[in-house]
């Protein structure tokens, strides 16, 4: 863009002047390459100028003092897991990649607090809190391959979210550079904050277009006691979508609702060389856990969810009996997406979908409507004791994957409009990235984008900071 400025030999001076040996990344095609695409896809992409691997908070300032400088674009990555193109440079310039700030701090038991870098592995954080007696319950379905920071960017959820919340309930303070360089501490080990604006909260989500996090103060849950799951087989999808509020509602501690519709478990357990319990009858599965205190807590309150499965129609519900059992059930929902691409390499996952609990019924019926409508199979996942849907459609036989790129966000398109008409948004926890940039600029009133995006420039005045994502492209 002719607004920013390339990165000339003497800038990328500076920029190694200030990283340690190998922190600056600008010749290996290879390497770079690597860098200019997410999960969205590499028809997405767009390549950097240079990569750039930071090892601290002093470093991160450092090269966005010398980004601010020369108004060179900054595009922060974490682990390259999303879905929608937010990581993408699309302007060029450096990929900040935050690899290398990978520590897990400390783990604070006196404050239930965990204090890491943004480069955490999800679930690295998960296994040293369950060391020290803990959970860390904001995690996503991506837990063995998203990092900590890119979840915080997303506002991240996952199966967990019905009873612990998304990102947003666990972070309490976080350290975050400003597009000038500038660092501010937000937050605290503390829970309740009425001190001014709430920064923090508006930084969560905001993907990377407002600030580079480099440490984030992270709530701790106590280990959940004895838990079960369950699986619930139904013949079709309405009766299936008739539990999942009675579930809810039972009074019973749920800890998880998932939904796996037949399509999705037939590919997946394809490419996992298992198979679920009633395949051959099953329109659609119900994972459930339920948590408890003590063993007989935990026996009558799976029997009540049970006898409510089978009250709305499932044809039979499969209690777990060991770790192996629900490991089984689990891997199957945690490999949906794999399962599909394994079908079809071009299967798209870009696009997640909320709506109100009561509105799932009607959305899963307008998304198999679409599906036929659009000539397309797929296969639907979905963390439904929350409302959020996850269709992943299969690129139809013949078609170019250049027009299938854009076949299936315009199928996403017309789905989101479904879903903002039932009450609900364009996504949960995905984001918006630049793949759903017009989807959502069209689904806001002028009022409310005016004020994103003052908030925007008031940030980032010169729009150097993931430029082209949300609510700005190019060049505003």
């Amino acid at each position: 863009m002719d607004i920013y400025s390339r990165l000339t030999e003497e800038i990328i001076e500076e920029l190694e002047s200030v990283l340690d040996s190998g922190g600056v990344i600008t010749k290996n095609i290879d390497v770079l390459e690597n860098y200019s695409w997410d999960q969205a896809g590499r028809i997405w992409g767009h390549m950097p100028e240079a990569v750039v691997l930071p090892k601290n908070t002093e470093q991160v300032s450092s090269v966005m003092k010398i980004a601010s400088r020369y108004r060179i674009p900054v595009t922060p990555r974490g682990a390259g897991s999303g879905l929608n193109g937010g990581a993408v440079p699309l302007a060029g310039g450096i990929v900040i990649s935050l690899e290398r700030m990978n520590s897990i701090i400390e783990i604070d038991p006196v404050n239930r607090v965990a204090v890491v870098e943004p480069g955490v592995v999800t679930n690295d954080l998960c296994r040293a809190a369950a060391e020290k007696g803990f959970m860390y319950a904001g995690y996503p379905m991506s837990t063995e391959t998203s990092f900590i920071g890119g979840n915080f960017a997303t506002n991240a959820g996952g199966g967990k979210v019905v009873r612990y919340g998304s990102t947003r309930r666990h972070i309490l303070g976080a350290e975050a550079v400003l597009p000038s360089g500038e660092v501010i501490s937000l937050g605290g080990r503390f829970r309740k904050d009425t001190w001014g604006y709430n920064i923090l909260q508006l930084l969560i989500g905001s993907e990377g277009t407002l600030a580079v996090i480099t440490k984030l103060i992270v709530n701790l849950e106590p280990k959940p006691g004895k838990t079960v799951n369950l699986l619930a087989c139904y013949p079709d999808i309405d009766t299936l979508v008739e539990s999942v509020s009675k579930v809810i509602s039972s009074g019973k501690k749920i800890i998880s609702c998932e939904f796996m519709d037949r399509n999705l478990v037939r590919y997946t357990t394809e490419y996992l060389g298992c198979r679920l319990p009633e395949q051959e009858k099953s329109e659609g599965y119900l994972i459930i856990q339920i948590e408890a205190d003590n063993e007989g807590e935990l026996e009558e309150s799976y029997e009540v969810v049970g006898k409510i499965c089978m009250s709305c129609g499932a044809f039979e519900v499969f209690v777990a009996e060991s770790r192996t059992d629900s490991a089984a059930m689990w891997n199957v929902r945690q490999n949906g997406l794999e399962g599909m691409r394994a079908k079809d390499p071009w299967a798209c996952s870009s696009g997640d979908l909320m709506v109100p609990l009561s509105a799932v019924p009607e959305m899963l019926r307008r998304i198999n409507s679409a599906g036929r409508e659009w000539g397309l199979e797929m296969g639907i996942i979905s963390h439904i004791g929350d409302g959020n849907i996850h269709p992943i459609p299969i690129k139809p036989e013949g078609m170019s994957p250049e027009k299938w790129a854009v076949y299936s966000e315009e199928f996403f398109e017309a789905l989101i409009k479904e879903a903002i008409s039932l009450g609900g948004v364009g996504s949960g926890e995905h984001g918006v990235g630049h793949v759903k940039q017009h989807i959502i600029i069209q689904s806001k009133s002028p009022a409310e984008l005016e004020l994103l995006r003052n908030i925007k420039r008031s940030f980032d005045p010169l729009n150097i900071l993931n430029p082209g994502k949300m609510f700005l492209p190019l060049g505003n």
